[in-house]
């Protein structure tokens, strides 16, 4: 399993900075003259097409432009395979119905960050708050060691990287195998009280089969404010001192944005996969729900996918079963007999022409998806408990709870 680790970074503590400008510079050279052959050269005949191919022309690169032995050699390979790896990004985009174009040429600012692969790196000094990490061909930089990584992880990749705020972080790419993680429970003896449907919902960010539910993070002010930045942004001189001061302020709010975001959803994702054994959750088609009218920031600020990948890996870590679902109709279908019935989005209860079955919507798509869920582990639909559960979270006042956004952030748990 793959997952990765971030801190803050300060070079400038050790005098660096320039030094690594000056490094991530020429790997910008590197990834834009990938770009130029590949699109010149002939493939085959001159060892292009993939990123093995490309990575084979770096000797003679070396030998023509001598500034490319000045960086690290793992280094400057993973720059070429940064390249394919986006060009095989692009390629999948397409394939899916996007309209895209061709990459791009990376100017300086658009390009702030390089990657050590394997070796070239060492993390040093750890027994503090603040720890080394020592870059071949840079030197020491020192890092905010604001957590311990595991002891079973093993640090593959590093990734150091200077934000449009100005601010240095590093990334480490940590693997751990298969067998140091948590055994997930044995799909047998797990029961339908063991697991949960999630359903992402519009009036409230999640709505669980237990008849929980998550009220949307409010970020308004934020987004105010971010407004406010923007405008006296427009009004500097594109490119002055006082433009650049700005730009930097608009990318501080932007920053708040995304962190307040990533804290709610790994603190809510922690939640789930701490309580429950298996946690299902609808399979989400996210581009398409982005090009819902009125619906693109509200869906951006959730980050949907982003919330799914937190519970898989987080189910990796925790031993927790995480299954996606076809969502297809979980909304329309009755949890109790399985009719469809076509409903408005404003129309929020669950109301079933067939069996009377009557609930709220949210809570009605939870219990499809739980049921999907449990099909999908091999333990069958589960319409007793499914239906009973319904009956109790309705009629039995105070079992159904919703909890505010802010008090996930700041308790970090639903259950404090």
């Amino acid at each position: 399993m793959w997952y990765d680790y971030r801190f803050r970074a300060y070079p400038d503590r050790t005098g660096v900075t320039a030094e690594v400008e000056r490094h991530i510079d020429i790997h910008r050279q590197a990834y834009n003259h990938t770009r130029y052959e590949y699109n010149t050269l002939d493939t085959g005949e001159d060892n292009i097409g993939s990123t093995y191919q490309h990575q084979k022309r770096l000797t003679e690169w070396k030998d023509g432009w001598p500034v490319f032995k000045e960086v690290h050699s793992k280094a400057l390979q993973k720059t070429v395979e940064r390249f394919y790896d986006n060009l095989s990004n692009l390629s999948e985009k397409k394939q899916n119905g996007h309209n895209v174009g061709w990459l791009k040429w990376k100017s300086p600012p658009e390009y702030q960050s390089m990657t050590y692969s394997q070796s070239g790196f060492e993390l040093k000094n750890t027994s503090g708050r603040h720890a080394t990490l020592w870059l071949s061909k840079i030197g020491d930089i020192p890092i905010r060691y604001h957590r311990t990584i595991p002891d079973n992880a093993t640090i593959k990749e590093v990734t150091l990287k200077k934000e449009t705020t100005g601010e240095w972080y590093v990334t480490f790419g940590l693997e751990v195998e298969d067998t140091a993680l948590p055994e997930k429970p044995d799909v047998d003896d797990l029961g339908a009280e063991d697991c949960v449907g999630i359903d992402l919902g519009i009036t409230n960010y999640i709505y669980t089969s237990d008849g929980d539910s998550v009220d949307w993070l409010d970020v308004s002010d934020e987004y105010d404010r971010l407004r406010r930045e923007q405008r006296s942004l427009s009004r500097k001189e594109h490119g002055s001192n006082n433009w650049e001061t700005q730009r930097r302020e608009v990318a501080k709010v932007k920053r708040r944005i995304k962190r307040k975001v990533e804290d709610f959803q790994h603190k809510l994702t922690t939640w789930l996969v701490k309580t429950y054994d298996a946690v299902f959750v609808e399979e989400l088609n996210v581009s398409g729900i982005l090009q819902q009218r009125g619906n693109a920031r509200n869906k951006q600020d959730a980050a949907w996918r982003g919330f799914i990948e937190m519970l898989e890996y987080k189910g990796e870590l925790h031993g927790t079963h995480v299954v996606q679902v076809n969502p297809r109709g979980t909304t329309k279908e009755c949890a109790e007999c399985g009719v469809e019935t076509e409903k408005p989005l404003w129309v929020r209860e669950h109301n079933c022409p067939s069996c009377g079955f009557e609930v709220d919507r949210d809570a009605n798509a939870s219990y499809n998806v739980l049921s999907r869920g449990l099909q999908e582990l091999g333990l069958g639909q589960a319409e007793v408990t499914l239906v009973e559960t319904a009956t109790d979270v309705e009629t039995d006042g105070g079992q159904s709870s919703s909890v505010p956004a802010s008090r996930v952030i700041e308790t970090g748990s639903l259950g404090a």
